[in-house]
């Protein structure tokens, strides 16, 4: 699994009905990937990134009932399926949005929103992510500015009900005030949490003022991410600039103050494995979070078409088992597990084979 997130699957024919949820393109990630089961196992595997086109893994057009051999080359090596698309899709809010513009599956059986799809960080070319596309999908008419908490309730509601959705990933885009998105998150899942019995892991940038981690559990939410991506500090500046703008040290003190409310492991972070921090780096602020009570989730840097780093290349996965069987062993010994979370991308671990190691 590892290599094949690496390296990403072609599609030979895309377009089949039985092909599955159709991959996302831009926005918040995982973009670019489409959600393959493989012996038991879904993740999400980039098939709209360059890689992609050039990718030794290829699946051929899937039978009626979304199965599909999996090779490399030409010779066969498992049976993959393709999880269809789920019954929430074909209806519409009753302001006339489309459910799919509003939240996506993500995996097996995740909820998935950007509930600002605009980001202080994105607007700005010289502040920009380099690695972010927040908001291609935006411009492309595939989803709204700002999701309403009554839109969210109405359609977490209906992916629970006819799809059997577990859990929902709650992100945002950073708005221009100090709480960086906190308070949006708290009014989204209050709604949602009213409407449903539904765990929420909600992501954002560290807020100002540590009261907000409080006021996010007592609206409903579970677990929290506040993602790192990139730790080196050249790195940072040169890749986040914006995002660095909050320093490491408020991360780890935002991790410690977190923890303290949601719980050891209801705490992680994102860690973007190949844009450059050396195995030592990420191992580093691994052990230094896992310290503190956070569960470090590192998945592949994955290169979205119209981005800066379009063009950069994804980790291989001799890399990335340099970096997860460590890591693995590093949890296994913190008491630290993804079968543990809450809610969330840790939990879901479709986009990392990092849970394979912690055994």
């Amino acid at each position: 699994m590892t290599e094949l997130q690496s390296q990403g699957l072609r599609l030979l024919d895309p377009s089949s009905p039985h092909a599955g949820v159709p991959g996302r393109r831009g926005g918040a990630g995982p973009s670019d990937h489409q959600a393959v089961t493989i012996d038991g196992h879904t993740i999400m595997v980039p098939v709209h990134t360059t890689g992609a086109w050039t990718s030794p893994f290829v699946v051929e057009s899937p039978d009626a009932a979304g199965r599909a051999a999996l090779k490399r080359g030409s010779i066969p090596i498992a049976q993959v399926a393709f999880p269809k698309a789920p019954r929430f899709y074909a209806l519409q809010t009753l302001d006339g949005v489309p459910y799919p513009q509003i939240a996506t599956l993500h995996g097996a059986d995740v909820l998935a929103t950007t509930v600002l799809q605009t980001c202080i960080r994105y607007e700005s070319r010289r502040k920009t992510c380099q690695f972010c596309a927040i908001g291609q999908s935006l411009a492309a008419g595939r989803t709204i500015a700002h999701k309403t908490p009554e839109q969210l309730a109405e359609v977490a509601r209906a992916a629970v009900l006819l799809d059997g959705v577990r859990h929902m990933v709650m992100t945002t885009g950073t708005p221009p005030t100090p709480d960086r998105g906190a308070r949006v998150l708290v009014d989204s899942a209050f709604a949602v949490r009213a409407a449903v019995d539904l765990p929420i892991q909600a992501q954002c940038e560290p807020p100002d003022d540590d009261r907000w981690f409080a006021r996010m559990k007592a609206a409903g939410i579970d677990a929290l991410g506040m993602h790192l991506e990139v730790v080196t500090p050249a790195l940072r500046e040169r890749l986040m600039p914006g995002k660095a703008s909050v320093p490491m040290a408020r991360y780890l003190e935002s991790f410690a103050a977190a923890v303290g409310v949601f719980g050891r492991g209801q705490v992680s972070t994102y860690l973007l494995a190949g844009l450059g921090d050396s195995r030592d780096a990420l191992l580093a602020a691994c052990e230094q979070v896992i310290a503190l009570g956070v569960y470090p989730f590192v998945v592949p840097f994955v290169p979205i078409r119209g981005t800066p780093l379009e063009d950069h290349p994804p980790p291989d996965a001799a890399f990335m088992r340099s970096v997860l069987e460590p890591l693995g062993a590093m949890l296994a010994a913190a008491g630290l597990r993804s079968s543990e979370i809450k809610a969330g991308c840790g939990k879901c671990g479709a986009c990392s084979s990092l849970s394979v190691y912690e055994s």
